[in-house]
């Protein structure tokens, strides 16, 4: 395995959405055990100017496989409410 700064880890797969003037980054990452996590990242053009140069806010959420059941239940209860509510 490859030494990565910051104590990073590597990327093993990922997708992007771009949704508006916002970007969601879906990242699986291999731990030094060799196990997997996601990360979720939204990233969007920040207002704020530095340098002369437009920067980016992004805040990110680390979701570990003992998570994923119940995240991806409570995120399905919560889409489906908004579905059911909007129809």
């Amino acid at each position: 395995m490859e030494t990565i700064e910051n104590d990073e880890r590597q990327e093993v797969y990922g997708k992007a959405v771009r949704a508006g003037k916002r970007t969601y980054y879906f990242d699986v990452k291999q731990t030094r055990n060799n196990d997997f996590y996601i990360t979720i990242t939204e990233s969007k053009k920040s207002s704020e100017i530095s340098d002369n140069k437009k920067g980016y806010e992004k805040h990110k959420i680390f979701l570990y496989k003992e998570d994923f059941e119940k995240f991806s239940t409570c995120l399905s209860d919560v889409i489906a409410y908004i579905k059911d509510k909007k129809a």
